[in-house]
């Protein structure tokens, strides 16, 4: 009598689920257009007619001619001459009484920046005494290194296209001295905690010569002569980009900026 019960009960059940089971609606088949995004449109720029060529959204920061886009440390105008279409760096005490580096008057944050340099042809020194210069982002804050790295041995990272003290270059692609070189520097500005600390910490991805060299390098803190970066993190907002001077006349031509949102 039992088993005819739990027979019954249990066929009772079943009826009851598979009538429920009809009751539950199908699921929506998927179709292409439920994961296609439309708007808003993507902006549209036009590119520049070669490599190097600054497109249509980009600041022109250095075309040859001018430093209006640039003062000096002081925020007065700055010494480097230009001469046929570069600008070039000049050593305190020559033609230079105070303030030697130069910076850009617009402040930037997260940024594509292209920017071409050349070290002298006539070799001096070694080591960091060689065409020693800088880009840096954030009134001084994020370096990538310049020097002279042909044939040139140094500690690696301190060489050209470092972060500098933070990240040696995936490769060296160095040309020789007195030849125009490339960087192409995407900067993503840090975003900081209410504490000072980073929330998300300053990236730098480097093209040097069209060769991949920083890929997505996340930094420690400040790029720093002397210490460590983790110790000297102070919060910022965004900066002027900056020329070093080290007192090697480093020359420079096409410096163009895009600001990204990042």
């Amino acid at each position: 009598m039992l088993n005819k019960i739990i027979i019954l009960q249990a066929l009772f059940f079943f009826f009851v689920l598979s009538s429920k089971a009809q009751e539950i609606p199908k699921l929506m088949e998927m179709e292409h257009e439920m994961t296609e995004v439309w708007e808003p449109e993507v902006k549209v720029i036009t590119p520049g007619d070669k490599y190097g060529d600054a497109p249509s959204d980009a600041i022109i920061l250095f075309d040859g001619t001018n430093l209006d886009e640039w003062v000096n440390e002081n925020d007065s105008l700055p010494q480097w001459p230009v001469k046929k279409g570069a600008v070039t760096v000049v050593k305190r005490g020559k033609g230079i009484k105070g303030p030697a580096l130069i910076k850009t008057k617009r402040k930037f944050g997260s940024v594509q920046l292209h920017i071409e340099w050349r070290t002298p042809a006539k070799v001096n020194g070694d080591s960091q005494k060689r065409g020693n210069s800088g880009v840096i982002f954030c009134d001084g804050q994020y370096e990538v290194q310049i020097l002279d790295s042909y044939n040139n041995r140094t500690y690696k990272n301190g060489q050209a296209a470092s972060i500098y003290k933070q990240y040696a270059p995936l490769v060296n692609a160095c040309k020789g001295p007195g030849e125009w070189q490339t960087y192409d520097i995407i900067f993503k500005a840090p975003h900081f905690k209410e504490d000072g600390n980073y929330l998300v910490p300053p990236v730098f991805t480097v093209l040097h010569n069209g060769v991949l060299v920083q890929h997505a390098v996340k930094l420690r803190g400040p790029c720093v002569f002397v210490g460590i970066p983790e110790y000297q993190i102070k919060k910022h907002d965004k900066g002027s980009i900056i020329l070093q001077n080290h007192g090697k006349p480093v020359s420079y031509r096409n410096v163009w900026v895009r600001e990204l949102t990042l």
